[in-house]
């Protein structure tokens, strides 16, 4: 920290909502120009739980002034830190001081280290901060304890005239649009897909049925990321059993740009071109829908899909750290 300068990190609990406004307003603009997404929606439930009283974290106050936070949510033995972020000056120190932002979200997010990893009842502690650049916390992660995995957020530019996708399923095969019943299949189908895989490791909602049903409450019911978009998301499923053997869930994360959330295909039907085919009608049904562009994030350990992802005109526009901390 920069001499001369203090910064008090309090409870977040003690905190109403109205007192982060402007905290909130400013991580708007970045998530805006960063990542072309409306922040808003995730704003006001934030909002929400503030004044609830009930949300775990801490925030900075420079010269009275509330500047940063961080917070996090518990899953029965695991923690998820959801976010933390300070306000830049005009000079890109914070708001009051002569700390940069970066030294004040190190500083909140050492002070929640140290309030979890004391915490007996936690397992594991999960996070993955999208706004901040790849490296930003990584070296405070590390230090902590954490496993850090690097991910790629990357961008496909959509044109109003696209070619309508044409797709040539087998016989025994079947494409439909997303139902709300397809819940508990396409729980089961992620934590198939997923057995082994490293994204697995980042996030172990996937590791299990239950996880995943968790998983997808939270994007198809709770607005987890952006709003959710039926009429782009789509499964395949074998006709004669109706198993659900491949998957695409889309998002409106702003009036521009669409989100996939997820994209899988079970392990015994890869190979076949399933997921270019579901990430061409995913990008077919977000024209239609208005948007100029589609994202999705990927981690950079999995070279097959990011292959994938490329050949299907996506770039890399922005790098992020997912990181893992397990009690031995």
């Amino acid at each position: 920290m920069a001499s001369g300068v203090s910064i008090e990190v309090l409870d977040l609990r003690h905190f109403a909502a109205p007192l982060l406004r402007t905290v909130l307003e400013a991580e708007g603009e970045v998530w805006k120009q960063r990542l072309h997404w409306d922040y808003r929606a995730s704003a006001k439930l934030l909002m929400q739980y503030l004044d609830s009283h009930m949300l775990p974290g801490y925030v900075a106050l420079e010269s009275g002034q509330v500047t940063g936070y961080v917070f996090c949510v518990y899953e029965e033995t695991k923690a998820v830190i959801g976010d933390v972020f300070a306000m830049p000056g005009a000079n890109g120190n914070s708001r009051f001081g002569t700390d940069s932002p970066r030294e004040v979200e190190s500083t909140l997010l050492r002070h929640l280290f140290e309030t979890l990893l004391n915490s007996p009842q936690l397992c594991r502690i999960e996070s993955q901060l999208l706004l901040h650049p790849s490296g930003t916390h990584a070296g405070s992660f590390r230090g902590a304890g954490f496993q850090v995995f690097r991910r790629l957020f990357m961008v496909r530019q959509l044109e109003a005239a696209m070619t309508e996708p044409r797709l040539e399923l087998p016989a025994e095969l079947e494409l439909r649009p997303w139902r709300d019943d397809d819940l508990n299949a396409a729980a089961r189908l992620i934590a198939e897909a997923y057995k082994g895989h490293s994204d697995s490791e980042i996030n172990d909602q996937y590791c299990s049925v239950q996880g995943s049903m968790r998983f997808l409450h939270n994007i198809a019911r709770y607005s987890g990321c952006g709003v959710f978009a039926p009429q782009v998301s789509h499964v395949v499923l074998e006709r004669h059993t109706h198993e659900l053997i491949a998957l695409v869930l889309g998002s409106r994360v702003s009036p521009q740009s669409g989100h996939i959330t997820q994209l899988c295909v079970h392990p015994n039907c890869r190979r076949r071109g399933l997921a270019r085919a579901l990430l061409s009608i995913a990008a077919d049904c977000f024209v239609k829908l208005g948007a100029s562009e589609i994202s999705l994030t990927v981690t950079e350990a999995n070279t097959d899909a990011i292959e994938l992802y490329r050949t299907d005109g996506y770039k890399t526009a922005h790098t992020f750290d997912a990181a893992v901390w397990q009690r031995s």
